[in-house]
């Protein structure tokens, strides 16, 4: 068990710390930059070894060949298909690659990492008893987990989140004049135990405020922001959470999945898209992940994470047909109709990003042309 959740109000299900008493006021504190919170559903994945960087480029959907000390990424891990299998960030200290994945998918990603090592000069290992802790960039949280963050070899280990932007190589479909990831400024430090115990007596001594992880969903759900453990499926591609512009280079070189994520980029539409939802809150009943979404009786999607956010309220993000209408949506929390209004992340008409010449067909062709001059 972690030791914050030691700390007073916690409130904890499976070794993840909840809340501490009041998930409002934690949003704001970490949005302020005076609160960490304890990340106790992801773990840490240590690469090292002289090819870690060329060997990941080539297996995974990110460009991170040329990664530096002190550099953050993403990467997807995609199955033939260009379906995502695993997620992870990704920060580079110099000597090792350090990818944070949600706790569900750990150990199914290292072991798939492993079976593909071969020859290649690279260690994988699960680093289980490191811990994170997550807080906004610029304030007072920042200051003080950085002096405490790992630092095996000179470089203190904090990812920066790069859904901020669109990344180089990726690609947004969002169209949004101001799109809510701008002011996404999220860290995540790896601790080790000694520090996680500094920064708890940091909390305890009121030198910086504390929030839990109900705090953090609101805040990534606000930002459109996908995570594995929320909006992945066995059917999900990278292009239907508008996952491109952080996770996948598109002019990379060769691995598993690309054709496909080429294809449907290039040529055609996702068969899904992600929605964020603005639920009705009057009759005080929050769905649930699974939740299906209807427009009027028929079902087109189902939600995928959901959270109270501290000025918008209850909110969702869906996974929807790509058929769906845009405009108000029912989801059925249990017996209760919530009615929810629909803001487009990704647009149906997604992909389809070339111009690609149309060939003539040979019925076509005038009568008595030689086709090989055609």
């Amino acid at each position: 068990m972690t030791a914050f959740a030691a700390l007073a109000g916690a409130v904890s299900e499976d070794e993840v710390v909840l809340h501490f008493g009041d998930p409002i006021r934690e949003q704001r504190r970490l949005i302020a930059g005076t609160a960490v919170a304890p990340l106790g559903d992801r773990t840490v994945i240590e690469v090292s070894g002289d090819d870690r960087l060329s060997w990941l480029d080539s297996i995974t959907s990110q460009s991170v060949a040329g990664l530096v000390a002190g550099e953050s990424t993403e990467l997807l891990v995609l199955d033939p298909q260009g379906r995502v299998e695993h997620a992870a960030g990704v920060f580079e200290d110099g000597s090792s690659v350090w990818l944070i994945a949600d706790a569900a998918d750990a150990e199914s990603l290292a072991t798939w990492l492993q079976r593909m090592v071969f020859r290649s000069r690279v260690t994988v290992t699960v680093r289980s008893e490191l811990e994170l802790v997550g807080f906004f960039s610029g304030g007072a949280a920042e200051q003080a987990v950085r002096e405490l963050a790992l630092s095996p070899n000179g470089t203190a280990l904090v990812w920066a989140d790069p859904w901020t932007a669109v990344q180089r190589g990726g690609h947004q479909y969002s169209d949004v004049e101001q799109h809510p990831s701008a002011e996404y400024a999220w860290r995540v430090a790896i601790l080790d135990v000694d520090a996680a115990a500094s920064v708890v007596t940091l909390i305890e001594g009121a030198r910086v405020d504390v929030a839990g992880l109900l705090a953090t969903e609101a805040l990534r759900i606000a930002a459109w922001r996908p995570r594995w453990a929320g909006e992945v499926d066995e059917r999900s591609l990278p292009h239907e959470s508008d996952w491109i512009r952080s996770a996948v280079h598109l002019s990379k070189g060769c691995y598993r999945g690309q054709e496909t994520v080429a294809k449907v980029h290039n040529l055609g539409h996702p068969p899904r898209r992600l929605a964020a939802l603005h639920l009705d809150g009057s009759d005080d009943v929050l769905p649930s992940p699974g939740d299906a979404v209807f427009a009027a009786d028929v079902e087109v999607g189902h939600v995928t994470s959901v959270a109270q956010h501290h000025e918008d309220g209850p909110i969702a993000l869906a996974i929807l047909s790509r058929r769906a209408p845009i405009g108000d949506l029912i989801v059925k929390a249990g017996d209760v109709d919530v009615a929810a209004a629909q803001q487009v992340i990704v647009p149906a008409d997604a992909g389809a990003t070339a111009d690609v010449p149309r060939l003539t067909r040979l019925s076509r062709r005038p009568a008595g042309q030689d086709p090989r001059k055609a």
